[in-house]
């Protein structure tokens, strides 16, 4: 009975981990760590969420169209030690005017990863992944 129960522990744990593992992307598989894009535009969302929050803006392309780019943000804990918050100072919201700087998606869809924002106020925000 005792081995059992331990041979049981042990596959729960290796699961559990394995579980964990599965759950983790790499930022290079989806977004073109080597380019970096800059643009103005306006909020049309924010969530912050865990594991990743998503900024979505509305950013006129060359051709003077409106696209809406939907940009991966880092964690919770990523944005307010950057000091970014949803209340409070430096909070930002649907309709800021913002400058953002991203790796936009390999596959040319509008996603991107956000690296960095410059807030209305021209405080820039700088974003390190984790």
């Amino acid at each position: 009975m005792t081995k059992r129960f331990w041979a049981g522990v042990i596959v729960f744990g290796a699961l559990w981990a394995v579980g964990s593992l599965q759950a983790h992307h790499s930022l290079a598989g989806t977004y073109d760590l080597n380019k970096t894009e800059r643009a103005t535009g306006v909020i049309q969302k924010v969530a912050f969420t865990n594991p990743h929050g998503a900024l979505t803006i509305e950013i006129k392309g060359q051709d003077g169209v409106a696209k809406a780019w939907v940009l991966t943000t880092g964690s919770i804990n990523i944005l307010v030690n950057a000091g970014l918050s949803a209340t409070g100072p430096n909070r930002i919201k649907a309709g800021d005017v913002i400058q953002v700087s991203f790796n936009p998606a390999k596959n040319g869809s509008p996603l991107g990863f956000l690296r960095s924002m410059t807030l209305a106020d021209n405080k820039e925000i700088e974003f390190v992944p984790n």
